[in-house]
């Protein structure tokens, strides 16, 4: 008896008490995003996904597989779901890689995306190379 009266006080809900001055909302005014990103054939776009593939390879698949040459870099769709989201410009384009092999690539640039949000960042998609399937099936999930 008295360890059920225990039970029952102790998932009783606490008194509602005031927010603190930490807890307090200041002034939120909500993201503001300007929607200016590189183009789709910006080179410092391009560099920084040529990069990071073959740093993905070396360290996550023990390849020593890197793209060489983009062509037919082209916009696929910029902002897609309007103006409130943050802004991506959607691309694709086709990629050669050291292999000897031409494959299609899938990428956004995104606002706000690089590094704790300071700057623009990408995400990118070789299709055929997605091994741990993140935007599978066939890069589908990296396009808007």
């Amino acid at each position: 008896m008295i360890a059920a009266t225990l039970g029952v006080l102790a998932l009783a809900p606490a008194p509602a008490r005031a927010a603190n001055l930490l807890e307090l909302n200041f002034w939120l005014s909500g993201p503001n995003y300007s929607g200016v990103i590189p183009a789709c054939d910006d080179q410092q776009a391009l560099d920084l996904i040529a990069t990071r593939f073959a740093e993905t390879e070396r360290r996550f698949w023990a390849s020593t597989l890197s793209i060489t040459d983009f062509e037919k870099v082209h916009e696929i769709a910029y902002r897609p779901w309007g103006p409130e989201y943050q802004p991506r410009r959607y691309c694709r384009g086709t990629v050669y890689t050291n292999d000897a092999h031409k494959r299609a690539i899938y990428y956004s640039i995104i606002e706000d995306g690089g590094f704790i949000g300071a700057s623009w960042g990408v995400e990118w998609c070789v299709v055929g190379l997605d091994r741990n399937y993140a935007y599978a099936p066939s890069c589908k999930m990296a396009r808007p």
